[in-house]
């Protein structure tokens, strides 16, 4: 989407009134709009086909086809998608494993009015919603859930520069691409170049998935 445009938002949540709630307060702004909801996974999965929303915000708990489940599945068919998940709880392991499946980050269902069109604005944009230091909390904890670095994962951190993996650290610990500038003395557009070449190299969708990668693969020590 281009700078401008109106942010096209699905809602997915078993709950009717988180549904009701959160459409309000996002029909509310000026630059987003909600155009549909879905009450579980697997309609989530049609209603993206069908509706090709900018954002999806997605619930983890729900029957039929739960949100980890509904991430996968919208993001194997469509790379481009963005899904922000909600939860109740910010250390998850059900949003660790969303992160994984691709979504572009996670919001608790009690973020304020603002908060919510922030990480919907953000995850419009392309960036990952990786800031507050709850998701990087959650993304050190359920790291560990993996003993050792996957083997792909370290085969393919081989290919990256050393200036690169100096960026893919920076990335992993929730630095925006103005901040790694500011840290390494350099332009912001120089990041940029070098944030998607390491996607490139480690076949990663965004951010996210980024970070997560690092972790991982054991370049950064959670903690």
């Amino acid at each position: 989407m281009t700078s401008g445009d109106t942010i096209r938002v699905l809602i997915v949540d078993d709950q009717v009134m988180v549904r009701e709630g959160f459409s309000v307060l996002l029909n509310a702004m000026p630059d987003i709009e909600v155009i549909g909801e879905a009450v579980n996974g697997r309609e989530a999965v049609r209603q993206v086909a069908v509706l090709r929303p900018d954002v999806v915000l997605m619930d983890i708990r729900m029957p039929e086809l739960n949100g980890i489940e509904a991430t996968r599945e919208i993001v194997a068919a469509d790379a481009d998608a963005k899904v922000l998940v909600l939860t109740t709880f910010d250390l998850d392991e059900y949003v660790y494993q969303a992160l994984r499946a691709g979504a572009s980050g996670f919001l608790l269902k009690d973020a304020s009015a603002r908060q919510l069109a922030d990480g919907v604005r953000v995850v419009a944009s392309g960036e990952a919603l990786l800031a507050p230091t709850v998701t990087r909390r959650l993304i050190t904890e359920f790291s560990k859930l993996s003993d050792t670095p996957r083997g792909p994962a370290m085969a393919r951190i081989g290919e990256l520069t050393e200036r690169e993996t100096e960026v893919l650290v920076l990335i992993a610990q929730g630095l925006s691409n103005a901040e790694i500038a500011e840290h390494l003395v350099v332009a912001e557009s120089t990041i940029k170049t070098h944030v998607s070449r390491i996607l490139v190299k480690l076949g990663l969708r965004d951010r996210t998935q980024a970070a997560v990668f690092a972790y991982e693969a054991r370049l950064v020590t959670p903690g």
